[in-house]
């Protein structure tokens, strides 16, 4: 069976800026942009032009520098967003307005104190009129997550006619499960009349740690696009990581799902915007956190060493990391002990090694890690032990 390609939305220079201390200047958002280019993503969502005089700079920078991706700007469903949009993207090559409005009784209650029939109305034309602007014209259903499937399908239906080329499914609140996320894309795949016409997208946010999950049960029900940010930066828990949905749909050939990211370039991607952003990524994160590959227990270890398919289902090299750690602790055995002495030019005998185990030991347990200054230490006061 063919691999079908699931396009990679970038949404780290929108989504990912409404981080709390995240902003970044447009200098800053240029880089990050030129930077995903190369990383091979299809869509990059450069901000939300409206907003701010800065954001629509920025927007419009992008567009004269990005070469390859979609560049994509985002509005609400009004006229005077759209315009701003339209004008920050005219230099883009392949521009894209995602426009759009709430589509949950909770939203259209309490946000905009409407109805469903005037949604509707309001959803197909800030469509039509994004249309007037650029061919390529995403909708997104903010809180879709939590949105009838009928009344999701009726306005799918609608944003179709007016135009629509992606239909955005937002799991705006992080609520759903993934059999629950998956079966909303499935319904809207056998529901819709004209979704042949539009690309299906997930959006989903983490708030129950469900991101990730969601995004590929909806790639696998049939969505073929999926919106994500570096590290999974975003709003109160984040998005979805590009990292993890990049490499899930990577190991997980079974899927005959493909995307057309430079996976080696992930980890400098993370380094950058985590610098850039001045927001670390925790140790223990997924693909790229600096415990992803370190190995600190006796028994991993040892599997490692001799084998590294034993306890890692993904090559370091696969995402830009050289090797993979073995971190020396009080649980580290000899095999690790003998490794690192190896690793520092050390050959050691098995004789030498119970002994040097001993005292590596005694230094172990004062320390949350053994370093290689450690080490050498070892090896001198052994070698005048046994001298």
């Amino acid at each position: 069976m063919n691999s079908e390609k699931i396009e990679i939305f970038d949404t780290t220079l929108r989504d990912g800026e409404q981080v709390p201390g995240c902003k970044l200047n447009t200098k800053q958002k240029l880089i990050i942009a030129e930077s995903l280019d190369k990383l091979g993503i299809d869509v990059i969502e450069a901000g939300f032009p409206v907003s701010s005089p800065g954001d629509f700079e920025s927007v419009s920078e992008i567009s004269k520098l990005v070469k390859n991706t979609k560049v994509c700007g985002l509005t609400r469903a009004n006229k005077k967003d759209i315009d701003v949009a339209a004008e920050a993207l005219k230099f883009a090559k392949r521009p894209r307005i995602h426009t759009g409005i709430g589509t949950s009784d909770s939203h259209i209650q309490y946000k905009f104190n409407s109805t469903r029939e005037d949604i509707l109305e309001r959803a197909a034309d800030a469509v039509k009129y994004a249309k007037s602007y650029v061919e390529d014209v995403e909708f997104y259903a903010e809180d879709a997550g939590r949105t009838d499937n009928a009344f999701l399908a009726r306005v799918c239906e609608e944003v179709i006619k007016a135009g629509a080329t992606v239909l955005n499914i937002p799991d705006t609140t992080g609520y759903c499960l993934p059999e629950e996320y998956g079966e909303k894309i499935k319904y809207l795949k056998e529901n819709v009349k004209g979704i042949e016409k539009a690309i299906i997208s997930c959006h989903c946010h983490n708030d129950l740690g469900l991101a990730t999950a969601n995004s590929i049960a909806g790639v696998i029900n049939g969505a073929r696009q999926i919106e994500c940010t570096i590290n999974g930066l975003g709003e109160r828990a984040g998005n979805t990581a590009l990292e993890e949905v990049v490499m899930i749909l990577k190991q997980h050939r079974d899927l005959n799902l493909h995307t057309d990211i430079n996976s080696r370039m992930l980890n400098e991607m993370s380094v950058m915007v985590s610098d850039l952003m001045g927001m670390p990524v925790q140790p223990n994160k997924a693909i790229v956190g600096a415990n992803a590959f370190a190995h600190s227990s006796g028994i991993h270890q040892d599997g490692v060493i001799k084998n590294r398919e034993t306890y890692e289902i993904i090559d370091p090299e696969e995402v830009g990391v050289n090797a993979s750690s073995i971190i020396l602790t009080a649980r580290s055995g000899r095999s690790a002990l003998a490794y690192r002495f190896k690793h520092i030019g050390y050959d050691i005998t098995k004789n030498e090694l119970d002994f040097l185990y001993s005292e590596f030991l005694k230094v172990a347990d004062q320390k949350k890690e053994v370093k290689n200054d450690d080490l050498y230490m070892i090896m001198e006061t052994c070698s005048r032990k046994i001298g």
